[in-house]
C-alpha cells in the first residue's frame, strides 16, 4: 500500500456510504482528507466520526451542492486555496432521479450531478494534482454503463426521459470521459504520474435512490435489503484504485472488485468520447 502520511484525498460525496467507508479508511491510514457533501450538519458528523474512529485530525469538509456548476467551480477555488498539492480525487458523489428535474442552472439534474460536476472539479483541481507525487483521478462510475446509450440527440432528456436509462447513460459518461481524460494526461502532462481510472463499487447499501418518492424510493430500498453489498465492501475497489502501488502508472482502466476489466464498447469510442468532452465544455462555459 502507498504510504499515506503526507497524502491529501479530496472525496466527494464523503458523508455516507462508500465515500464516507472510504475517507474513514484513508483517514486510518494517515491521509489528510477533505470531504465534500450538500448538507453542513451530516458533513460535520462524518468528520467528527472519522476523527474520533482513526485518531486523525488532519479531516475536513467543504459544503457544496454539485449539481449547480458555478458551486462545483467555487469548491475548487476554494481547494486551490487551501492546498499547494492533492494526491487523490475521489469523484464519487451521483444520484438517481426517477422524475425529470432540472437544478437552478437549467440542466438536467442526472447529467449534472452524475458527469458535469465529475468534469468541472476535475478541471479546477488538475494543476493541484499535477503537483502531487503521484496524482490518482479516481472515477466511480458503475457496472451499469454497459446498459447505457448517450443520446447525443437529447442528452439531457428533455424530449424523451427516464430514470433508469439516464442514470446508465450517466455512468456511462463517466467510463468515457476518464478514458478521454487519460488520453490528455498521457499527452499534456508528457507521460507524468498523474493517472485517472474508473471502476464499479458494487451495487451498495445506501442511501442510493432514497430521495425518489413513492414506488421508486421503496424499491431501491427493498432491492438494497435483499441484493446489496455493505458500503464497507462497496468501498474496497475505489480505495485499491487510490492506493495501490501497482496502479502507480496505470491510466484509462476500468475496475471491478479490485481488477482491471474490459468496459463496454460503447464506452471505448474514441469519436464518441471527444464529442461528449466537447460537449461538456460547452455546458460547462455556457453558465457564468
Amino acid at each position: 500500500m502507498l504510504d499515506l502520511q503526507d497524502r491529501v484525498a479530496v472525496i466527494t460525496g464523503g458523508s455516507d456510504g462508500v465515500g464516507f467507508v472510504s475517507a474513514e479508511v484513508l483517514a486510518a491510514r494517515g491521509a489528510g482528507v477533505i470531504l465534500v457533501g450538500r448538507n453542513e450538519e451530516k458533513c460535520a458528523h462524518a468528520v467528527a466520526t472519522i476523527k474520533n474512529v482513526t485518531g486523525n485530525n488532519k479531516v475536513s469538509f467543504e459544503v457544496a451542492d454539485l449539481s449547480l456548476i458555478r458551486q462545483v467551480r467555487a469548491l475548487g477555488v476554494r481547494l486551490l486555496e487551501r492546498q499547494p498539492r492533492i494526491d487523490i480525487l475521489m469523484n464519487n458523489a451521483g444520484g438517481y432521479f426517477r422524475e425529470r428535474r432540472q437544478t437552478d442552472e437549467g440542466l438536467e439534474y442526472t447529467f449534472a450531478l452524475n458527469h458535469m460536476a465529475y468534469f468541472v472539479l476535475t478541471d479546477a483541481l488538475l494543476d493541484r494534482l499535477g503537483a502531487a507525487k503521484q496524482g490518482r483521478i479516481v472515477n466511480v462510475a458503475s457496472r451499469v454503463h454497459q446498459r447505457g446509450m448517450v443520446d447525443f440527440d437529447d442528452l439531457q432528456g428533455e424530449g424523451n426521459y427516464a430514470g433508469w436509462p439516464a442514470y446508465c447513460q450517466s455512468k456511462l459518461m463517466n467510463v468515457m470521459f476518464t478514458l478521454a481524460l487519460a488520453r490528455r494526461l498521457a499527452r499534456d502532462l508528457d507521460g507524468t504520474a498523474l493517472t485517472a481510472n474508473s471502476l464499479h463499487p458494487g451495487f451498495v447499501a445506501s442511501k442510493f435512490g432514497h430521495n425518489n418518492p413513492g414506488l421508486a424510493g421503496m424499491a431501491m430500498r427493498f432491492a438494497q435489503t435483499l441484493f446489496a453489498v455493505s458500503p464497507q465492501a462497496g468501498a474496497k475497489t475505489q480505495v485499491h484504485v487510490a492506493t495501490a502501488p501497482d496502479l502507480a502508472t496505470t491510466s484509462g482502466g476500468y475496475f471491478d472488485k479490485s481488477k482491471a476489466v474490459t468496459p463496454s464498447p460503447e464506452s471505448q469510442d474514441v469519436e464518441a468520447q471527444e464529442r461528449l468532452w466537447t460537449i461538456s465544455a460547452e455546458v460547462a462555459a455556457s453558465i457564468p
